[in-house]
């Protein structure tokens, strides 16, 4: 698995070099664009999950534990905590944007029925992978509601609860874009409430946040550390990331608004990565300082990482029900609504069952990846070598939103 995982990055990273040369002063333009800063939310909470809010508390020790894990050495836990979310993994997402968007409207390749199939099969799976994790994070940040560690019947009610909440949104494009931009403030607000929290009255507030911000510097000079897998859990996290980024490209396309290829880049690599950094300095300050987030802040923290949750779940049904041609439209509200919400929790089931792995999920994505470059280079070549523009029928109208279902 490690070295078809690694020919995997290679093969993105490549990809990405290869579209730059080609392409990097195209205009994206999607199908239903949008202005820039509600695409960027519309990537930034589609785009990630309740791992974000939940794992850092979770993981800083053990990035910390250097005798147990000595690969961890060459930077600080929380360096190595943004390597595995920020950053240079966000071009997984560009590179399926920006095929999604330009090249797939000519190839058809995900057209095609066995593929149509297995990318669903990712989407819908991936979807309960999410729900699953927001299931297991449940009685480590909320104490209080059982023992700690085990998962009772109220945690199963909220995660059943925002699987109907997604399914509800996902039945229009409107309440995405209003969720996205909604969760993206909601999670500004809960960086400041547990900056205020943590720093407020401390004489040294400034001083000792810009030091631990100041601590990702290292992951800035051994960015090449974070390429390939440095052990398991890092392999764990790039199939993750992998499993996200098909689906994630071709949700995302359809909001493109008009930037150039090297800007739609630029985007996705730097603004997810500036709340994302903030967040974790604020976090790993809470770590080293021996902070409770006992009471309302775990509360906090557990109510932004379900509307996350939320976001990103009813994208993601979006669209499959809108490739498999199950929409409300065609079912009905009551059916469409009884067939995905059945179909979540059974699968959230058997994740929690450890009947499914996410890392299986990635590595048909990767498998996917080969065989759409294959397929273009044995069928589609002259054509996608010939491309000079988006789709002819994507016009840059910002108000086509409003009118989506």
């Amino acid at each position: 698995m490690t070295l078809w995982l690694s020919a995997g990055i290679i093969f993105t990273l490549l990809a990405i070099a290869l579209i730059l040369f080609k392409w990097g002063n195209l205009e994206c333009v999607g199908v239903t664009p949008v202005k820039t800063f509600t695409f960027i939310a519309i990537l930034f909470t589609s785009g990630l999950d309740v791992g974000l809010i939940m794992f850092p508390l979770t993981e800083f020790a053990g990035y910390a534990d250097i005798k147990a894990s000595p690969e961890y050495a060459f930077a600080n836990p929380l360096a190595i905590e943004f390597g595995f979310w920020g950053f240079l993994i966000w071009g997984f997402y560009f590179l399926t944007c920006f095929y999604f968007c330009v090249i797939e409207p000519k190839v058809k390749f995900f057209e095609i029925p066995w593929v149509k199939l297995v990318n669903n099969v990712i989407i819908i799976g991936t979807c309960a992978f999410t729900a699953y994790l927001l299931l297991t994070n449940l009685p480590w940040y909320l104490p209080e509601v059982g023992d700690g560690s085990s998962i009772i019947p109220t945690f199963y009610l909220l995660v059943f609860a925002a699987i109907c909440f997604a399914v509800y949104s996902s039945t229009s494009l409107k309440y995405v874009r209003f969720l996205s931009i909604s969760t993206t403030w909601l999670f500004m607000a809960l960086i400041a409430y547990m900056w205020c929290a943590a720093f407020l009255f401390g004489d040294s507030a400034m001083s000792s946040f810009a030091n631990k911000f100041a601590m990702l510097g290292d992951y800035f000079t051994h960015i090449n550390e974070f390429v390939l897998p440095l052990n398991d859990y890092h392999e764990f996290y790039l199939f993750w990331w992998f499993a996200w980024s098909i689906m994630i490209g071709q949700f995302t396309s359809r909001f493109v608004g008009g930037l150039k290829t090297y800007q739609v880049l630029a985007a996705m690599l730097v603004f997810p990565s500036i709340p994302i950094a903030i967040w974790f300095s604020v976090l790993y300050h809470y770590h080293e300082a021996g902070i409770s987030t006992a009471g309302i802040k775990n509360f906090a923290m557990v109510f932004v990482g379900i509307v996350f949750v939320i976001n990103s779940l009813d994208s993601l049904i979006r669209l499959y029900t809108d490739n498999l041609n199950l929409t409300v439209k065609r079912l009905g509200l009551r059916n469409y609504m009884l067939f995905n919400i059945i179909a979540l929790s059974l699968l959230t089931l058997l994740f929690k069952l450890e009947f499914l792995q996410i890392q299986w999920v990635g590595a048909l994505v990767i498998g996917l990846f080969f065989s759409c470059a294959a397929y273009i280079g044995y069928n589609k070549f002259k054509t996608v070598s010939q491309i000079d523009s988006s789709p002819k029928d994507n016009k840059i109208d910002y108000s086509k939103i409003e009118t989506a279902s």
